[in-house]
């Protein structure tokens, strides 16, 4: 009989501790850090290229640019394209959004006029070569 009171008495305490533990993980503050997010708020015309507003969030410390590449969907037309980029010494990174404006050059030959169906690509791109958090939207200048 002492046995079973004993093994009581060690379950119930497992059972309080579990239930401790648990009260404790849901009153935790979440944590702050969050993936590397993007996301393309509008694209427009800005002689001679393109301008993309962008609205991203970043980990304190991270050690990358933010990239954004253009390229004409008109099928009566050459393809033109733009890039441009935000230097990562230019971007905000502590866990909270804000907003970037990159301004696109076309590459050589390349022109947008307004009417133009374009696809716009952002994405961040490291010192190590990855490139990640991709976001794509089609526009129309």
């Amino acid at each position: 009989m002492t046995s079973s009171r004993v093994g009581r008495r060690v379950a119930g305490t497992a059972a309080t501790v579990l239930l401790i533990g648990a009260g404790a993980l849901a009153t935790a503050p979440s944590a702050a850090a969050k993936a590397d997010v993007l996301s393309i708020d509008k694209v427009s015309l800005h002689t001679p290229g393109l301008q993309v507003k962008v609205t991203y969030s970043c980990d304190a410390g991270s050690n990358h640019e933010l990239v954004a590449n253009a390229t004409t969907l008109n099928p009566t037309r050459n393809q033109s394209i733009a890039a441009g980029t935000v230097k990562k010494n230019k971007l905000v990174c502590n866990f909270h959004d804000h907003v970037a404006l990159v301004t696109m050059r076309p590459a050589e030959g390349s022109h947008f006029h307004k009417g133009d169906k374009v696809k716009v690509t952002v994405f961040y791109f490291d010192n190590d070569g990855f490139r990640y958090s991709d976001d794509v939207k089609v526009a129309v200048l």
